[in-house]
């Protein structure tokens, strides 16, 4: 028991170590008690219940940020890139949008700045939302209310955060009354703006703001990205959400900058190439598809070398979160799905047993899938009403470096034709086609169904045996 009060103890010190070294007094990993102390002050969270914060909290005027096409003048290459990401469509996302309506309908209005605070940092700011703006279709507000995603003015004016959830950055798009840019280098210079060196661009906790996402007033870990980076060995070996989703490149960060062999990339690759496709930007989802396929694996564990007809085979399928620093999926709990599609197919092609194909725009019952369940109040599974979420009522989700194996079992039919072919397919979605179908009617969006990793292998078909070999061979439980 003494060692484990030492262990204890020695967690309690480091932990505090951290909050003093990291951030304001009361300050810690989750929003609670920051927010109890916050809510008390009006000035503490001006911008409620999102956890966004300007110098003075007051509100940012929009002349105060540049368009980025005004960025892309200098820093082309990064520009080009970043146009094509999810970043830059972030506000005009037509599945976030049409989330966001139903949650401003449902809440009075009362989640409008939480929603919108990470999908368009400068339109929260700059006092540009409100729920009319919420609720209205991503063609009116792009004619009338046009407002940046996640932009260059949005992260390279962050300068310090003062938690690790819930947007609660700090937007300073002046400092010394000089346009002012923070990132990485300690020796960049521009002659259209101050550069300052900031190491908060550096790391990780920099994408926590905005990829840990507590429900504001239940308090339930909604969506904890890089909680689950935090907890993985790519944090403790030094590997940060940069190095997987900014990876360096040999170029020029601006036309009169110079040469260097680790500009950080900004397609901000990741998972949703439905959306991207449908935006258009059949490129990122090209590389969505590839981080994918990067991130699993998918093997049987020892096959059988034959069955007999009329016998039960039981196999077992291995997947593996190889490549992905956080859970496999991250992210948006009502949507990401990663599932098995186990089929076995005898020589004639004929189809002997199938489970997780789609039906009714869903996964079918009794798949193996890997996903975050969150429940109400009453413990009803909720697939869209995410504000009403009061606790996670399950989570099968792969650690990184983890893995998990799922057995599937079937009767193998007395006139099978051999050899018997397996094929275990990996899927992902961002979302499912049922969902799409209810948030933007149907026909509106193809999900794409992306194809991670693939395994198969074969069975041969051993002769009939006699009644009582075939009553061993099926029932090996009994001996």
């Amino acid at each position: 028991m003494a060692w484990r009060y030492i262990h204890w103890l020695f967690a309690c010190l480091l932990a505090t170590q951290v909050a003093a070294a990291e951030g304001p007094a009361g300050n810690d990993k989750w929003l609670e008690p920051a927010r109890s102390r916050l809510t008390a002050d009006k000035h503490g969270l001006p911008f409620f219940p999102h956890r966004a914060n300007t110098p003075g909290n007051g509100l940012l005027s929009v002349k105060d940020f540049d368009n980025a096409e005004v960025c892309g003048a200098c820093h082309t290459e990064i520009y080009r890139q970043w146009r094509t990401s999810m970043m830059a469509h972030s506000w005009e996302e037509p599945i976030y949008r049409a989330l966001l309506r139903h949650a401003s309908e449902a809440t009075g209005g009362t989640v409008d700045n939480f929603c919108t605070g990470c999908h368009t940092p400068i339109g929260l700011t700059t006092g540009q939302i409100n729920s009319q703006v919420n609720r209205a279709s991503v063609a009116f507000t792009a004619e009338h209310n046009p407002m940046p995603g996640v932009d260059c003015e949005t992260c390279h004016n962050i300068n310090a955060r003062t938690g690790l959830d819930n947007g609660a950055y700090v937007l300073t798009p002046k400092a010394n009354g000089r346009p002012t840019k923070f990132g990485p280098r300690s020796d960049a210079v521009s002659p259209y703006h101050d550069t300052v060196y900031s190491s908060l661009h550096t790391r990780s906790d920099f994408c926590a703001t905005c990829h840990n996402v507590t429900h504001p007033f239940s308090s339930v870990a909604v969506e904890r990205t890089y909680d689950e980076w935090l907890e993985s060995p790519y944090s403790l070996s030094g590997q940060t959400c940069q190095s997987c989703h900014m990876p360096g490149f040999a170029g020029k960060a601006a036309i009169m900058g110079p040469d260097r062999t680790d500009v950080a990339s900004h397609w901000f690759s990741g998972a949703n190439a439905a959306v991207l496709d449908y935006l258009g930007q059949a490129e990122a989802a090209q590389r969505a598809r590839e981080s994918l396929q990067r991130a699993a694996q998918i093997t049987f564990q020892t096959l059988p070398q034959s069955v007999a007809p009329g016998q039960r085979v039981s196999v077992q399928v291995k997947v593996a979160n190889v490549g992905a620093g956080h859970k496999l999926p991250t992210g948006f709990p009502e949507g990401r799905e990663v599932w098995i599609d186990f089929r076995a197919v005898d020589a004639t092609g004929r189809e002997l047993y199938r489970l997780g194909t789609i039906k009714d725009g869903g996964t079918e019952p009794g798949t193996r899938n890997f996903k975050v369940h969150l429940g109400d109040k009453d413990g009803k599974e909720l697939d869209i009403e995410v504000w009403n979420a009061t606790q996670v009522l399950s989570d099968n989700r792969i650690l990184p470096m983890g893995y998990d194996v799922e057995e599937f079992s079937f009767e193998v039919p007395a006139d099978a034709v051999g050899p018997i072919t397996l094929t275990a397919d990996l899927n992902y979605w961002p979302f499912s086609q049922r969902l799409v179908d209810y948030l933007l009617a149907k026909e509106q969006m193809r999900v794409e169904i992306t194809l991670m990793a693939q395994v198969t292998g074969q069975i041969g078909l051993s002769p009939i045996p006699a009644s009582g070999e075939s009553r061993v061979a099926s029932n090996p439980a009994e001996h």
